[in-house]
């Protein structure tokens, strides 16, 4: 089991996700564990408060450092050791790498900012690691912890129904998914490949590999210079390119 410590000024922002599909039913499972914590229950002023304005000057207000170490003091290593991360969009671009390096610690801690940032002693004392979604900014950072913690929990096994699910799912291999296709076989002479109809579970493999590398080829190209391809893979590249 993995738990998820959330500290966040909005937790009932997660209310809603977290109580709907796989996520509910990966909590009711007791395969993932997330808590969800009001930094404000950290602050020792009558008013709560959780941020004050920047030293030098400047919009904004920052996120102070006293209710969050406060916090995590309390919910450190509650099951082992403890990751501490920070949303921010200055961290590492999440991707699935990260998210299979995270699916095997036992205590995720992640911490949400807001307005103008975090107190940079924060970064510096109390976070293990940084992380963004994208080149954007939020309002704050329970949107991409939601995010974070929907694709770290579908790598905890027995998350998703099917145990093989992830292995074909883009990015597990290092290129993007192969086509999909269901019933009915035409719809409106839309076409089903006769390929993935003929029971020939070699060819239809085959078809897979050839239509995942050219998807990749096509879309993302730099995918490609980040895995190991053979001697077939690298013949199928050059077919298409002519193609």
């Amino acid at each position: 089991m993995i738990r998820f410590d959330v500290l966040s000024i909005f937790p009932e922002m997660f209310s809603s996700p977290l109580n709907f599909s796989l996520l509910k039913k990966a909590q009711e499972k007791g395969l993932i564990n997330i808590c969800l914590h009001d930094i404000r229950n950290w602050a020792s002023d009558k008013h709560r408060m959780t941020d004050d304005a920047p030293f030098g000057g400047g919009c904004g207000m920052v996120m102070k450092v006293e209710p969050v170490e406060r916090a995590l003091a309390e919910i450190k290593n509650k099951v082992g050791e403890s990751q501490v991360i920070l949303m921010t969009p200055q961290g590492e671009t999440f991707n699935h790498k990260i998210a299979t390096e995270l699916a095997s610690e036992t205590q995720i801690i992640i911490i949400c900012g807001r307005y103008e940032g975090v107190d940079e002693r924060i970064r510096t004392y109390l976070v293990d690691r940084e992380i963004s979604i994208g080149d954007f900014i939020l309002t704050g950072g329970e949107l991409s912890a939601l995010v974070l913690i929907d694709a770290v929990s579908r790598l905890i096994p027995g998350v998703l129904g099917n145990a093989d699910s992830p292995a074909g799912e883009s990015f597990s291999n290092g290129l993007l998914e192969y086509p999909q296709y269901t019933r009915p076989a035409n719809y409106k002479n839309w076409s089903v490949p006769e390929v993935l109809m003929s029971g020939n579970h070699a060819e239809i493999e085959r078809w897979r590999r050839r239509e995942s590398l050219k998807r990749t080829c096509k879309r993302r190209p730099d995918l490609l210079k980040k895995i190991e391809l053979s001697a077939e893979d690298k013949k199928i590249l050059e077919q298409i390119e002519l193609e």
